[in-house]
Order: structure tokens, then C-alpha cells, then sequence
């Protein structure tokens, strides 16, 4: 996996201040706790309705297709956006049951790229939980990466006073 740019950082902070807008907030807010619909009949029924409920349902689902194309198609560093959240993982948890229906209903691919980055953001979960678990748990893992981050840091100044510097390596020469 290539190394997060600082694109990719002022993307991710950027995506947060997006979350921490009030009425997104609000969103996915009654999304989490609130919105408990059992079928997609029930969705289009109840909250399809021009009301709140339904302008903080398509907010909540379309904010998170839309991380998902930016994670998937490569635009976001998926480890980087990975390392810091879960939320779109509990919040496709309430999306599972009723996705079927729904693609059937409006497209195949409905909720396709949200569901493609839940699947790879669990796939990483995975990996790093069994990474930790080899290290011999969390703190043991913090500790090699910090140990491997300092062996690098130690490597790099050992090497630098190993070579000349550039002038002197040009007067040997001459």
C-alpha cells in the first residue's frame, strides 16, 4: 500500500469538518439511534416523505457512498482513512438488511461503493487485529512500531555519517 500523501491528510481532515457540520451531524445522529426501519418498503413508506427523516436518511447514506468512491477509487488513502474511524462500518450494519430490496428497487449498484469500502475497511480490521495479535497484543505492537520507527531513525543517521560529506567526497576527487 503506497505511503498517505498530505493530500490525503487534508482530504481525510477535510472529510471530518464535512461530518462536523450540524446538520450532518443531526444525520447521522438519527441514523445511528434513531432510524430503525426493518424493510425497504418501511424506508419508502415512512421516510421517503420530503420530511427531516427523510433528508437525514439520503444525507447519512449518500455522505458515505460518496467516502466510499473517494476511498475505493484511490482518491484517499484507504489504510489512512481505515486508522481512524468505524462509524461506516456500524452505520452499513443498518444498511445490510434492506440493501437488496433497495438495489432491486432504484439500480444494482446502489450503495455499491459504500459497501465495497465497509468490506475492505473490515478486511483491514482483520489484518491489523492479527498483526497486534502476533506482536503479542496492543501495546507489545505499539512498542516494535516504535522500535522499528527509531531502528529506521538510527539507520539513516549511521549512514549519513558513514558517506562523506558532498565536498569533501569532491576534493578527493581532485
Amino acid at each position: 500500500m503506497p505511503k498517505p500523501t498530505t493530500a490525503d491528510a487534508e482530504l481525510l481532515l477535510h472529510l471530518y469538518e464535512i461530518r462536523r457540520e450540524p446538520e450532518l451531524r443531526r444525520a447521522r445522529a438519527w441514523f445511528l439511534t434513531q432510524f430503525k426501519a426493518a424493510s425497504w418498503a418501511e424506508i419508502k413508506a415512512r421516510y421517503l416523505s420530503h420530511s427531516d427523516e427523510d433528508r437525514w436518511f439520503r444525507m447519512t447514506i449518500s455522505y458515505w457512498e460518496m467516502v466510499g468512491t473517494l476511498v475505493n477509487r484511490g482518491v484517499l488513502a484507504p489504510d489512512l482513512f481505515f486508522d481512524h474511524t468505524g462509524e461506516d462500518v456500524v452505520t452499513w450494519e443498518h444498511c445490510k438488511h434492506w440493501i437488496e430490496d433497495a438495489r432491486a428497487d432504484i439500480r444494482p449498484t446502489y450503495l455499491y461503493q459504500f459497501e465495497r469500502m465497509v468490506a475492505a475497511h473490515l478486511a483491514f480490521r482483520a489484518r491489523v487485529n492479527a498483526t497486534v495479535a502476533k506482536a503479542g497484543g496492543a501495546a507489545a505492537w505499539a512498542q516494535a512500531a516504535a522500535g522499528a520507527g527509531q531502528a529506521k531513525l538510527a539507520t539513516a543517521k549511521s549512514s549519513a555519517k558513514a558517506r562523506p560529506a558532498r565536498g569533501a567526497r569532491a576534493r578527493r576527487r581532485g
